[in-house]
């Protein structure tokens, strides 16, 4: 891939010290409605998936490579013949927990993508993955899982589907809350839907996991949903520009940063990139070098 050309890196500087500007006058904004924010920053990492390492203990090469402070680890797809996932299978998790250790690179969460295809909402083989995936949480020591409902298992406009989650997430629940965990409910439904379902479930081990990509493209104000959900309904926090590398396109990431702010948010944040014009790691490193500045590790 060619160089950028001088002109262009003058431009990304000029940029990033605009973006600086509006984050001071959004935090200040800010203040006046809430407490000041803490000194802990943000922590940021990408999907195994975006890395084109889905499931993979060379996610968390090319991680560090890049940077990043840590890796989402999807539970992996299913193969022909076999009726299990990858994650499942104790030896695969020490394959992903040594290559976390020598890398230095964290495992953020993990998340099970499966259930686009095999919904959580009437499959009850679905519904036993996640049951079962309690254990590999504990084992692995990992405290977050994103449960997708995406595709088919996609619940707009589908009441007698959100029923069915409710009742299914009321059941895992309580082993939630016993390990410790949290499970995080990612869909195209806007807050005042997932506010009636964590409503329903009354659990503090069923969160939002919050795409602020997806909610800008189904038209949600993202700054006013996070500020609505607050802290203590959003488990961590996905950001995406469906558009082009970030900054480059249509999301405004310092106005995610000021509504984060509000909640005082410094959880997890992840990269799940879809474009990458630049090649995959050259891309995710673009993205990453421009979300530093308005998410630091200290502020």
């Amino acid at each position: 891939m060619n160089p950028i050309p001088r002109r262009s890196f003058l431009k990304d500087a000029l940029g990033a010290a605009g973006i600086v500007s509006l984050l001071r006058a959004a935090r200040a904004a800010d203040s006046r409605a809430a407490p000041a924010a803490a000194e802990k920053g943000f922590r940021i990492f990408a999907c195994d998936w975006t890395l084109q390492k889905t499931c993979s203990p060379d996610a968390f090469e090319m991680a560090a490579r890049i940077g990043l402070d840590g890796v989402q680890v999807d539970f992996g797809r299913l193969k022909e013949g076999v009726t299990t996932l990858p994650l499942f299978d104790p030896a695969h998790q020490d394959r992903i927990l040594a290559a976390s250790a020598q890398h230095g690179v964290a495992i953020a969460s993990l998340a099970m993508g499966v259930l686009n295809n095999v919904p959580y909402k009437g499959d009850a083989t679905a519904e036993q993955w996640v049951l079962d995936s309690v254990g590999v949480m504990q084992r692995m020591k990992v405290r977050v899982a994103l449960l997708a409902f995406f595709s088919k298992g996609d619940l707009v406009g589908d009441a007698v589907g959100v029923t069915e989650v409710i009742r299914r997430l009321k059941k895992l629940a309580p082993r939630a809350e016993a390990a410790g965990l949290v499970y995080g409910f990612e869909s195209w439904l806007k807050a005042p839907e997932l506010e009636r379902i964590l409503d329903a479930v009354k659990s503090p081990a069923i969160k939002v996991y919050y795409d602020v990509g997806n909610m800008y493209k189904v038209g949600e104000d993202v700054g006013a949903a996070i500020r609505r959900l607050g802290r203590e309904r959003i488990c961590e926090i996905h950001l995406k520009d469906y558009d082009d590398l970030y900054g480059k396109g249509s999301m405004d990431f310092p106005a995610v940063r000021s509504a984060l702010d509000a909640i005082r948010y410094r959880g997890w944040l992840g990269i799940e990139g879809v474009k990458t014009p630049l090649g995959v790691e050259k891309s995710i490193r673009y993205d990453l070098d421009y979300l530093r500045p308005i998410f630091p590790k200290t502020v």
